[in-house]
C-alpha cells in the first residue's frame, strides 16, 4: 500500500484559498488508495476547531468552504494530525475540534515518515 504524509506548515485561515490543495492531494491520495496522514503544524492546527474552516471560502467568488476539501480528504481515509507544541500554543484550552480530528503527533512522527522509505511527504 502506497503511504503519503502531508504537512502542514504555511497554511492558515488568513489565505483559505492557498490552503485547499493539501486537502485535493490528500483525497486524489486516498482515492488511489493510499494511507494518507495530514500534519497540522504551526498556526495551521486551528483549521481543526470546528467552525473555523467552515468559514472560510476558497474562492473570492464564493467558492467551496476550507473545511467541504478537509471533509473529502477526510472521506478518503486521511487521518487530521495535530502538532501538539502548535495545539498548546494556537488553540484555546477546551476548544471543540471538528469530528475529523484524529489526535495529536509530534514533529518526531512526521520526520520518522520522512525518513522511513515506505513513506512519501508533501509539505505546504
Amino acid at each position: 500500500m502506497s503511504k503519503l504524509a502531508i504537512l502542514l506548515w504555511s497554511v492558515d485561515l488568513d489565505r483559505p484559498d492557498l490552503a485547499a490543495a493539501p486537502f485535493v492531494y490528500a483525497a486524489a491520495a486516498g482515492a488511489l488508495d493510499a494511507e494518507v496522514e495530514i500534519h497540522f503544524a504551526g498556526r495551521s492546527v486551528r483549521l481543526l476547531i470546528d467552525g473555523e474552516a467552515a468559514g472560510r471560502s476558497t474562492s473570492e467568488r464564493g467558492g467551496r468552504s476550507l473545511y467541504a476539501f478537509m471533509q473529502d480528504a477526510a472521506q478518503g481515509g486521511a487521518r487530521f494530525l495535530a502538532c501538539s507544541m502548535a495545539w498548546a500554543e494556537y488553540v484555546p484550552t477546551g476548544a471543540q475540534t471538528i469530528p475529523e480530528f484524529s489526535g495529536q503527533a509530534g514533529a518526531t512522527a512526521f520526520v520518522a515518515r520522512s525518513l522511513d522509505p515506505d513513506w512519501r511527504t508533501l509539505v505546504f
